[in-house]
């Protein structure tokens, strides 16, 4: 069983990791054409509405990929 200070520092570490993501949202959020690219798919019928950003998630996908590499070499 882990004792209470692996648990702690778990629990910050996490919590950083949900500013990170947050304080990331809210910066794509004001950055042109993210999430409104060509390839996206966005399907409106009537009170329906489909949206999935499949050239966004790519594009994101191998920027991650990249950083993560970069990263990881040191």
């Amino acid at each position: 069983m882990a004792d209470l200070g692996t648990i702690g520092r778990f629990l910050v570490l996490a919590g950083i990791v949900l500013v990170g993501v947050g304080l990331l949202l809210v910066v794509l959020g004001q950055v042109p054409y993210v999430g409104r690219l060509p390839g996206d798919i966005y399907i409106r019928r009537g009170p329906f509405t489909f949206y999935f950003p499949l050239v966004t998630s790519i594009i994101l996908s191998l920027v991650l990929t990249l950083l993560i590499n970069l990263l990881a070499r040191r």
